[in-house]
């Protein structure tokens, strides 16, 4: 069963569309495991760490939460 997608999940996929890159190739040029991206968006894990560099990279501020 799939997990639903967070309101952080939804802004990183709203923010991606925005700059016409899809996850894989986001995850690619920024050095993100794919499954630590896909465990973000469904709220599956805290990864503070990736979550960090997300916020910087998609300048999602709003969501920092340190």
């Amino acid at each position: 069963m799939q997990s639903k997608v967070t309101p952080f999940g939804w802004a990183i996929k709203r923010r991606l569309a925005e700059l016409e890159v899809d996850q894989k190739t986001f995850c690619e040029q920024n050095n993100i495991p794919q499954a630590r991206l896909s465990d973000l968006i469904h709220g599956r894990r805290k990864l503070k760490r990736y979550r960090k560099q997300v916020i910087l990279l998609l300048n999602l501020h709003e969501y920092d939460i340190s």
